[in-house]
């Protein structure tokens, strides 16, 4: 879990009535109430002007938004978010990332395989219709005698290579549905990433390869990828491109991370690594930005921002063509310094601990009371982008938004934002209405002073708009988010 910095805002809008050129009378609505309040006419001078046209007949294919997923760990063998399956349920994710850590205690003694414990976890993702994305970041006593990061090459490499045909067949005979399996946990850092190991490049090659190989035994059907990286430069990704492609190793994703409140930095990680990619053309992996959310080491802390850098970040990472990602995480939770001991060195304990059990928390979507935090709603407003895409185009680099038809719950979803600390005012163009349509309109709110989902989801007035064309005005604060559904 590594940290890095920056910060910004974003904002979402509604439709409002606006005269048309020349000072025409306002385009059709019917009932001919305007749907979003211009405000003041002085505070509307200040602010920037950006046009936004969407097209409702303009579709591009499936958004595919659940690919755009979630991930837990790496602090306990406890299932951490157990009570709030349903909650994840109904965000929709395709893929869950979970740590396969040492205290689940896989290999107890040679020979001897456990896995009941890790099972409680598989089962609680299974539950949200999610299927997991291993990670294996675990180093069994018996094959790492000693606690040391550096040391990365089993005692046995025999053994340990059946113990990852067990564990992967193991999932398999169950059924899980498990297709993904990453190779290592930001293997550039060691214990401050909180994993044991600690790579050169030339060492992960071939601890992949070795890794890989038993995985594809147990399940010829598996993906199999890494390197997890907490830095996307680490000579790690080359080295491990080189040797896959060298010596024809299965390299199914490439997977990094990031931590900045500055979406345009994550984007540039996607672009590092395709970049990397096309010199290689031969292997076609995709890629997983596993672990990402804002600066967490200086978060920005206007609750506002945290939910519009995911949408500004997710529309970063769709627009730059990445294939999947993981949000770091679903709920903060306390670690046990005992847990870690037995595998960490002392002072790897130690910062997990207190990293975990003293530091502010920012990452989970439940903060470690299981409270809900405003991010999740974000997730919440995204879920709903089910269907086609739609056109959607914005002259302004920090209005942004997404737009789908669902054909089969005969609905358009529309969620715009500006990721800015200053207001805005959208001209907002919605093309091709193809009847006339009831319009709901949600604003996230995240200085509600309530958990409601009624209050921080707030619905706005329903208003009915005419078949055809309209031109709409919307004036927008700093970090609102809004989403509509046109029925």
């Amino acid at each position: 879990m590594n940290r890095s910095c920056w910060s910004g805002g974003a904002v979402l809008l509604f439709l409002a009535a606006m005269p048309g050129p020349g000072g025409d009378a306002p385009l059709p609505i019917v009932d001919n109430v305007p749907l979003a309040s211009l405000g003041d006419q002085a505070e509307q001078r200040d602010k920037r002007l950006v046009q936004v046209k969407l097209s409702l007949a303009d579709r591009s294919g499936p958004l595919e938004i659940d690919r755009m997923a979630l991930g837990q760990g790496s602090l306990s063998d406890e299932p951490m978010w157990e009570s709030r399956i349903a909650e994840i349920r109904a965000l929709q994710p395709r893929l869950i990332r979970l740590f396969i850590q040492e205290y689940f205690n896989l290999l107890p003694a040679r020979g001897r395989y456990h896995f009941e414990t890790l099972d409680r976890s598989v089962d609680t993702i299974l539950k949200t219709g999610a299927r997991p994305l291993m990670c294996i970041c675990f180093k069994p006593r018996v094959l790492f005698p000693a606690v040391d990061h550096d040391v990365v090459e089993p005692r046995d490499a025999g053994e340990w290579e059946q113990l990852v045909y067990q564990l992967v067949k193991h999932y398999r005979d169950r059924a899980a549905g498990i297709r993904y399996w990453e190779i290592a946990n930001e293997p550039d850092i060691g214990e401050s990433g909180g994993c044991p190991y600690r790579f050169k490049p030339e060492g992960y090659v071939r601890y992949y390869h070795q890794t890989a190989a038993a995985i594809l035994r147990a399940d010829p059907d598996a993906r199999v990828g890494g390197p997890a990286l907490a830095s996307v430069r680490s000579p790690i990704l080359p080295a491990l491109l080189d040797g896959c492609d060298r010596e024809k190793i299965p390299l199914h994703f490439v997977s990094w991370h990031i931590y900045s409140s500055d979406p345009m930095r994550v984007r540039s990680t996607i672009a590092y690594a395709r970049g990397l990619l096309k010199r290689h053309p031969g292997l076609k992996p995709e890629t997983i930005l596993d672990e990402w959310n804002m600066d967490l080491m200086n978060p920005p802390l206007d609750p506002r921002f945290q939910p519009c850098y995911v949408l500004e970040t997710i529309w970063q990472m769709k627009d730059a063509g990445l294939d999947w990602s993981c949000y770091y995480h679903i709920r903060d939770y306390h670690v046990r310094f005992e847990q870690f001991a037995p595998f960490f060195s002392a002072r790897g304990a130690a910062f997990m601990a207190r990293w975990w059990n003293r530091m502010p928390q920012f990452d989970g979507l439940f903060d470690f009371q299981n409270q809900v935090r405003p991010a999740y709603f974000a997730f919440k407003l995204l879920s709903r982008l089910t269907g086609d895409r739609l056109r959607l185009e914005s002259s302004d680099s920090a209005v942004h938004g997404f737009a789908t038809h669902d054909e089969k719950q005969q609905v358009h979803n529309l969620l715009l934002w500006n990721f800015s600390s200053s207001p805005t005012t959208i001209d907002l163009t919605l093309d091709s209405l193809p009847r006339n349509m009831l319009a709901r309109q949600l604003t996230l709110d995240a200085r509600a002073g309530s958990l409601d989902e009624n209050a921080v989801l707030r619905p706005e007035p329903t208003r009915r708009l005419a078949k055809g064309s309209q031109r709409s005005r919307v004036s927008l604060g700093p970090y609102e988010v809004k989403f509509w559904s046109f029925e």
